[in-house]
């Protein structure tokens, strides 16, 4: 697909980096010479200097040929222009990264009025993803697969854990439910682990549930599964307000710190079930006094990654809460995951991997059926979601006899709403749903997964 990217910050880059890797054409418009330098430097891309807003730089960028123009800078109303221009030029598809709280009541309007394919809020997506993790207190990341009705939970394997020393066989045998380990991370490194992979304590492991089966699996591997009561949330930010309208929805107590006056005045008229205090949520006796040793959960989300980083590991040694932190900059996101920090969220990420998913949407309209997409363990192993037809040529034939390529994993299977944990005997038929982990990108087709 030719795809043009307005604006090239941290989620254009994102996003050029990963579209470029799926073989699409891309195409970036930015006013700022040198992050465009930057990036045509390190990536096969095409470049536009200029306003993205205006007629005469788009179509220097190849709108009126286009398939899809993604406007991701910094300002709204310049992301909603440069749609617009784009869709009175051409017909091409268009997505606007839009943030301020403000709009996201009238997001059906504007969708309607600008002829918007998209609109995509980091602020609002991030505060769903920590949602969801609070809502499953021991995962440290949280996947779901609505159309499989199966979730993908990844947590470390601590030292009394019942997995702690076994192999995949033995690990198959113990638990005897429809629980599968997808995907093992160690040092760094991740892998789709085969029967004779042993998980030691310190290991981050991706497992596959069923929706229906989630309490009984979380039981037998004595992981907390009691949704959080109250969270203590540092940072009144727009990602904070968006989380304390879900939670307060769902009964949560919530109690929000920040140390600007005119924004905690502005919080206590907004969310009056909400507890508002006006102070440095880095002053230890305030979190004292505030409760941080018998809360259910901490959030950090201040605008310093920096800030973020030490109140939690602060929390972590004075707390068993649930702890999740955001961070901007994915720079050093090796190094922050050996923290112990409990679950960060990168909005980068998730933006980028939303857009990318409506992507791989327009690309299976056009005949390739790889339908949801998650990045996992980092980006090094790619989660799609395939329905499967006859002419793909795989069906009824067993797993085992299947000569898959190398790195991948047939991880779910659902017919006719009945979920399988697949085995060698297992069989893909036509009308099923899978679920695909591969540690080799480029898969776009299920005829695609056989080797030669």
């Amino acid at each position: 697909m030719d795809i043009i990217i307005v604006g090239c910050g941290k989620v254009g880059t994102a996003l050029a980096k990963q579209l470029r890797k799926e073989n699409h054409n891309i195409t970036i418009v930015d006013t700022d010479r040198s992050s465009v330098e930057a990036l045509i430097n390190t990536l096969d891309v095409q470049a536009v200097y200029g306003n993205g807003t205006t007629y005469r730089v788009l179509k220097r960028a190849g709108v009126d040929t286009a398939d899809l123009l993604i406007a991701v800078t910094g300002y709204d109303e310049r992301n909603m222009l440069s749609c617009l221009v784009a869709r009175k030029a051409s017909r091409c598809q268009v997505i606007a990264r839009v943030r301020d709280p403000e709009y996201n009541e009238d997001t059906d309007f504007l969708k309607d009025e600008l002829g918007l394919s998209m609109v995509i809020n980091p602020e609002m997506a991030a505060a769903a993803n920590i949602f969801r993790l609070l809502q499953i207190p021991s995962a440290l990341d949280v996947d779901y697969f609505e159309k499989s009705q199966v979730s993908m939970l990844c947590f470390r394997v601590e030292s009394d854990s019942p997995l702690n020393g076994h192999n995949m066989f033995e690990i198959g045998s113990m638990m005897k439910s429809n629980m599968l380990v997808c995907i093992r991370e160690r040092d760094g490194e991740a892998e789709i682990p085969s029967g004779n992979t042993t998980l030691l304590a310190g290991d981050k492991i991706s497992v596959m549930i069923p929706m229906n089966r989630m309490r009984d699996v979380l039981q037998k591997l004595k992981l907390r599964q009691k949704p959080v009561r109250n969270c203590l949330i540092g940072g009144g930010s727009a990602t904070a307000q968006y989380l304390t309208g879900m939670l307060l929805h769902e009964g949560v107590q919530v109690k929000i710190i920040d140390r600007d006056r005119v924004k905690c005045d502005e919080l206590s008229d907004k969310f009056p079930d909400a507890e508002i205090v006006c102070g440095d949520c880095t002053d230890k006796q305030l979190l004292a006094e505030e409760g941080l040793d018998r809360t259910d959960a901490f959030v950090c989300l201040t605008s310093l990654d920096e800030v973020n980083i030490m109140l939690s590991l602060y929390a972590s040694s004075v707390s068993k809460a649930k702890i999740v932190s955001k961070i901007s900059r994915t720079d050093f996101e090796e190094v922050v995951d050996r923290l112990n920090i409990g679950s960060v969220i990168y909005p980068k990420n998730i933006t980028a991997e939303s857009i990318v998913q409506y992507v791989r949407a327009l690309e299976n309209a056009q005949g390739n059926n790889a339908e949801t997409l998650y990045q996992l363990a980092d980006g090094k192993v790619e989660a799609m979601e395939f329905e499967v037809h006859k002419r793909e040529g795989i069906t009824g034939i067993p797993l085992m006899d299947m000569r898959l390529k190398k790195g991948l994993l047939i991880a779910s299977i659902t017919r006719k709403g009945r979920h399988i944990t697949p085995s060698g005997q297992d069989t893909l038929e036509e009308g099923d749903t899978i679920i695909l982990l591969t540690t080799n990108p480029g898969i776009r087709d299920l005829a695609n997964i056989i080797d030669g």
